[in-house]
């Protein structure tokens, strides 16, 4: 094998990128979940021969990117590095050696060239369904939430584990659904591999050591330089949130070094009776996305790029949630982690911070069933997975996003395919007014989404929503963004988070709350509060008030 060149290197450099990002289109265009193929719930990356991350899809959220890059090891460590060949493929959704819940199923496939491993690809998908009480807080243990697969072998050598195949077919609502995501995943680490073996064949490599060096030490090298200049000490930030049935307090400290940064979550409270822990593999993953978005944004996320942010919380907290403890929607909380965390860099970098956003998603999983004796066409039942978003905190020189996921960067599901999957109707799926946050920038605003079951029938849903009690707060004298609410469309108030019944007849209405203002609201300009009731993102009578 030649040298190198540096020219060579930023060809492969993108070649790389080239590779992940279309392993990751393939899994969108095959996969059955409407969570992946319309929402990019998922992730794909390529690792060198000893598990380290070389470089990710732009498709895909950092939850399962992060959370995703310390996986591979523990997949190496499980199956064991003599009992690794070409062929095979490997699976889990262990919560904690995985990305943090059980549906999300992780898959890696180990790529060999000439009979010598050179690296791994690997990918993450949410399932609707993986059985159990379904995707929802309520369970009191992980094992109440549904199948857990260890570590373990899909494929050995090429040959499918039908044994593994038949348990997760017995185990869940939608085996074709599920099984069928499975082989996506399979099919997606496929095809990443045939496209590094054409690029190695072309630039004559018989091993990924040298781009691994080239790759790492430029990003290692930048991380550190971004991060050099930055004041030194200790920052810290606490935020409240709603819980499960109560409240949540989430406290870190920031030790900011020279070129390296610890964040450091004592304090915040203990692990819940319910489903919405986080694992610290989760935590971890999100934290550094905050940190690394304001700090070294234009540097490639891999292994290297990762190693200046070291994150620790207390085992048995809600942010480092011990093994059997409930996970279900560890993304609820673990969705605040960036705007904790950034809230802790204001403290020395300040007009560089927006202001809190609605974090989490509102995601719902709805349950339709035909009602008895109702005399119409269509499915007994569906199990249907929507997406939404609230409003994003505004920033110091810009209002904040509407209906936007951050931190995830998911999209939402449409209305149109939301509808083809189960027996319901999407009434209303709109802006709303006033719930962006007065400032200098407003924020961003929140939705408001009608949901009704189709005639005949009816459907339960699983709530995970926060921020019903605990709105998005602003910065720097910016107002608050509004609150979220959980209702029927005749004005009874259901909770934020839990299992409940919407009869036939009625429709389950959905006001998402909205990002914090920035900077004093009476500092806004008066063309952009024209533009803003024009619009209708603010009503007069709102902008009356906020004018003082």
């Amino acid at each position: 094998m030649h040298k190198l060149s540096e020219v060579d290197f930023q060809i492969l450099w993108n070649r790389l990128i080239a590779v992940v990002e279309e392993q990751a289109q393939t899994l969108v265009r095959t996969a059955f979940s409407t969570s992946v193929r319309e929402a990019g719930d998922l992730s794909a990356g390529i690792f060198e021969a000893e598990g380290r991350m070389l470089a990710q899809a732009v498709t895909g959220t950092p939850g399962h990117v992060n959370a995703m890059a310390e996986a591979v090891a523990h997949f190496i460590r499980d199956i064991g590095p003599d009992d690794i060949f070409s062929g095979d493929v490997y699976i889990t959704n262990d919560p904690w050696k995985g990305t943090g819940h059980l549906h999300d199923i992780t898959v890696v496939t180990p790529s060999f060239r000439a009979g010598r491993l050179v690296g791994f690809f690997a990918c993450t998908a949410h399932v609707v369904d993986i059985g159990g009480r379904g995707f929802g807080p309520d369970g009191r243990e992980v094992f109440e939430e549904g199948l857990r697969i260890p570590i373990m072998k899909l494929a050995a050598r090429g040959e499918v584990d039908e044994g593994l195949i038949r348990i997760v077919r017995a185990n869940v609502r939608t085996p074709q659904q599920t099984v069928g995501d499975i082989f996506s995943l399979a099919a997606c680490n496929e095809v990443g591999h045939r496209r590094l073996m054409d690029t190695m064949d072309e630039f004559h490599l018989d091993d990924l050591e040298q781009l691994a060096g080239f790759i790492f030490d430029r990003s290692r090298e930048a991380t550190r330089a971004c991060l050099k200049g930055l004041p030194r000490g200790r920052f810290e930030n606490e935020m409240r949130i709603d819980g499960y049935d109560a409240p949540v307090t989430l406290k870190v400290a920031l030790d900011m070094g020279d070129g390296e940064i610890l964040a450091d979550f004592s304090g915040t409270s203990g692990e819940s009776p319910f489903g919405v822990n986080v694992p610290l593999v989760y935590t971890r993953a999100y934290a550094c996305y905050g940190l690394k978005c304001a700090l070294a944004p234009m540097v490639p996320n891999n292994a290297a790029s990762l190693e200046a942010f070291e994150v620790t919380a207390p085992p048995g907290s809600i942010l480092n949630a011990r093994d059997p403890a409930p996970v279900a929607i560890r993304h609820v909380i673990g969705h605040m982690v960036p705007d904790l965390v950034l809230g802790a860099l204001h403290k020395c970098l300040p007009e560089r911070i927006p202001a809190e956003g609605a974090g989490a998603l509102w995601n719902i999983h709805i349950s339709a069933r035909r009602l008895p004796g109702a005399n119409v066409e269509g499915p007994a039942g569906a199990e249907i997975l929507m997406f939404n978003s609230g409003g994003t905190g505004a920033r110091a020189t810009l209002d904040g996003m509407s209906a936007t996921a951050f931190p995830s960067g998911v999209h939402t599901m449409s209305v149109e395919a939301t509808e083809q999957v189960g027996p319901i109707v999407v009434w209303r799926k709109e802006l709303r007014p006033d719930s962006g946050g007065a400032g200098r920038q407003r924020g961003g605003l929140g939705q408001t989404i009608e949901i009704g079951a189709a005639d005949g029938y009816d459907f339960h849903f699983n709530a995970m929503f926060d921020r019903v009690d605990n709105p998005a707060r602003g910065r720097d004298g910016g107002a608050d963004g509004a609150p979220g609410r959980v209702a029927l469309d005749d004005g009874t108030k259901l909770k934020g988070k839990g299992r409940q019944h919407v009869p036939a007849g009625r429709k389950l209405r959905l006001d998402l709350p909205g990002g914090g203002g920035f900077g004093p609201p009476a500092e806004r300009d008066g063309a952009a509060v024209d533009r803003d009731i024009a619009a209708g993102y603010v009503s007069p009578e709102a902008a009356r008030r906020e004018d003082r």
